[in-house]
């Protein structure tokens, strides 16, 4: 469902019919979201998966695997106009993009700072990845950042290292885990609102709401797309 109300949401900021916008979500199971140009039998032990319940899903934009879990993770995804990265190189736009989130951090104590192309980190790991996808003058980003984590579920779920089984598809980057739980003492829904509030001042943004209409052109999309097997198990 996320999934699709990404897909959804950009369509919308496309045609018109919502301002450019950032949507901050939870997830509510676990799941491996995989990047649109990936493989799952090459990032994905798919036994490991079965046995801790992790659902399989794929994204519409690039990027590595990114392990998901209730009141662990917190994700945020961005619907905007590619003029605000207009004379701004691939690579540097997702620095400029998460550049509040980064500021965000530091303001709640976290040593966090940007490595290129698109990692939040701190001096000990990687704490969130993002990712893009552009469409016809308009750019889906989106960072999904670890709250806390087992951080040796990594190398059981996502085949980091291991043999290629499929010869088409970008592998995952073996990177280390650094959590923002082992720098701030709040939780992830206090983490969360943080975010909200920091974006909010930050950009004079106010709330809206997911209008039902586009709640069920997700569900549509889901049914058509985003839960089938011929899409999350298509070969790049």
């Amino acid at each position: 469902m996320h999934m699709a109300l990404d897909e959804v949401l950009l369509q919308q900021v496309m045609s018109g019919q919502r301002p450019p916008t950032m949507r901050l979500w939870r997830w509510i199971e676990r799941a491996l979201v995989i990047g649109s140009h990936q493989s799952v039998m090459n990032e994905v032990d798919l036994a490991a998966a079965e046995d801790l319940g992790f659902v399989i899903t794929r994204r519409m934009s690039g990027g590595g695997a990114m392990l998901c879990e209730p009141d662990r993770t917190i994700t945020y995804s961005m619907y905007l106009p590619d003029s605000i990265v207009a004379g701004i190189s691939f690579r540097k736009s997702y620095a400029l993009l998460d550049g509040w989130a980064v500021r965000a951090f530091n303001e709640l104590g976290v040593p966090a700072s940007y490595r290129e192309i698109n990692d939040i980190i701190s001096p000990r790991g990687k704490i969130g990845g993002a990712a893009q996808a552009r469409r016809r003058g308009f750019v889906l980003h989106h960072t999904t950042m670890a709250h806390s984590m087992d951080v040796e579920l990594l190398p059981r779920l996502i085949r980091l290292g291991r043999e290629r089984l499929a010869e088409r598809g970008v592998r995952s980057a073996e990177k280390s885990v650094s959590p923002l739980s082992w720098f701030t003492s709040l939780s992830c829904d206090e983490v969360a609102r943080k975010l909200h509030a920091y974006f909010t001042r930050e950009f004079n943004a106010s709330d809206a709401e997911v209008s039902r209409a586009e709640l069920e052109m997700a569900r549509r999309l889901v049914e058509s797309k985003y839960s089938r097997d011929d899409w999350i198990n298509r070969l790049p």
